[in-house]
């Protein structure tokens, strides 16, 4: 189950990149777009995101149970980016988006690495 869950967990981190790399390389560019990347990324967190939560509950009675609310939080955060991605990703210069879809990511990173 520890091979499982660390597969997973780099598959999430690459996920994350996809994201967060084509937002870092576009921020002094003029126009702003919504990767193919960025889409692809967001989908990986989805699923690899439901498979870890599946794993957390899976090896729950080791007396270590999943956060349910901070799960919720970050299930909405991550519907929201792959919304935004979704939604964005013909757009001529989604400005707002991009910079929703990067955030949103960050914020997620964030969410975590602090809420324990």
């Amino acid at each position: 189950m520890t091979f499982l869950r660390y597969s997973l967990l780099v598959l999430h981190f690459v996920g994350v990149a996809a994201i967060l790399g084509p937002v870092l390389d576009q921020l002094k560019a003029d126009t702003k777009r919504i990767t193919t990347a960025m889409v692809w990324g967001a989908r990986a967190q989805i699923l690899t995101g439901l498979a870890l939560t599946g794993v957390a509950y899976a090896n729950a009675d080791s007396g270590h149970e999943p956060d349910h609310v901070k799960i919720a939080f970050k299930l909405l955060i991550a519907l929201a980016v792959v919304g935004l991605a979704e939604s964005s990703r013909k757009r001529e210069n989604p400005v707002m988006q991009y910079w929703l879809v990067g955030g949103l990511t960050l914020v997620n990173v964030v969410i975590a690495v602090f809420w324990h």
